[in-house]
């Protein structure tokens, strides 16, 4: 594997316990692979002490770098933060809690050097609970069909990329973004490989914020649910001829019509349906709503280091 040029973004919340022992294991394992290397870590409004551990970092170790965020924004918008903020031809991505070894970044850039524009560090064993698991799974399938790529579905916050990629939304501007998403929009060449993941501490994201997340994917950058919508609205007009024949049927052949409780029923489906279909359009009106106020995606506080 020839030596890289790396930039490693780190996005910062709570993480002023992990943030020394990270940089202490990267600053041991990025020489023996990388010629040039900074690590760039973005404070995202963290409400402990990360922002002076940052600080002390960058007194002792030259090639890393601090931004601090005016407040929280998110992982990903931080992670765009710290992306824009690269000087180095491939950018690597980490999370801030030593599950993503330093140790297996060399197998990601060897895949980087097979002509793939993304790749990502899979857990060879998943490290979460079953539940969050399973959510996992399906906001990582969900992702998959959106990009259109099978790969993605092993998406994680451990991944390489060439810096190149950032030109395709360089002019992106939104509070709500999925990186992964962003990075689609430059290339289709995603694939993955498997690493080991020691352990898994206590994540920062709960089910509420996995649920949004499924959202912001869906509706954000999807017509999916539209799509679905119009084929609940079609399925819906289908049932209801099949219901219109039916009661011609009891008619001509009893004499009589249907009493109330079914025409109440009949009317509960149909409201239901057409308010399902007037939710999505909603999503869909406050996304567009969001974006329209421009606002951006994270404001910068400071900046320190080189």
């Amino acid at each position: 594997m020839n030596m890289q040029q790396l930039s490693i973004i780190i996005p910062v919340y709570k993480g002023e316990a992990f943030l020394e022992p990270l940089v202490s294991q990267l600053s041991q394992t990025l020489p023996a692979f990388a010629e040039k290397y900074e690590i760039i870590l973005v404070n995202d409004g963290s409400p402990d002490n990360s922002w002076p551990v940052i600080q002390s970092l960058i007194q002792k170790y030259k090639w890393v770098k601090g931004i601090r965020m005016m407040r929280n924004y998110g992982q990903h918008n931080a992670t765009l933060c710290g992306v824009r903020a690269a000087r180095y031809e491939v950018i690597v991505t980490m999370d801030q809690d030593l599950q993503h070894p330093p140790q297996e970044l060399p197998l990601l850039l060897a895949k980087l050097e097979e002509g793939y524009d993304v790749v990502y560090g899979s857990p060879k064993k998943l490290p979460q609970g079953f539940w969050r698991n399973l959510m996992t799974a399906g906001i990582k399938w969900i992702l998959a069909k959106v990009i259109g790529s099978p790969s993605v579905r092993n998406v994680s916050a451990f991944r390489a990329f060439r810096t190149n990629l950032r030109d395709a939304f360089a002019n992106f501007q939104g509070p709500s973004l999925i990186l992964d998403v962003l990075l689609s929009w430059g290339t289709t060449r995603f694939t993955s490989v498997q690493v080991d993941i020691p352990h898994a501490e206590r994540t920062n994201y709960n089910f509420r914020m996995l649920a949004r997340a499924a959202l912001l994917i869906l509706i954000g950058y999807s017509t999916l649910p539209l799509r679905f919508a119009s084929w609940i609205g079609f399925a819906m007009t289908l049932f209801g001829l099949g219901v219109f024949v039916y009661v011609l049927t009891i008619y001509f052949t009893a004499g009589s019509l249907p009493g109330f409780p079914f025409l109440a029923s009949i009317i509960a489906l149909f409201s239901g349906a057409q308010l399902f279909g007037l939710g999505i359009f909603g999503e869909y009106l406050a996304r567009m709503f969001d974006r329209s106020m421009d606002r951006p995606p994270y404001v910068i506080s400071e900046t320190v280091g080189k």
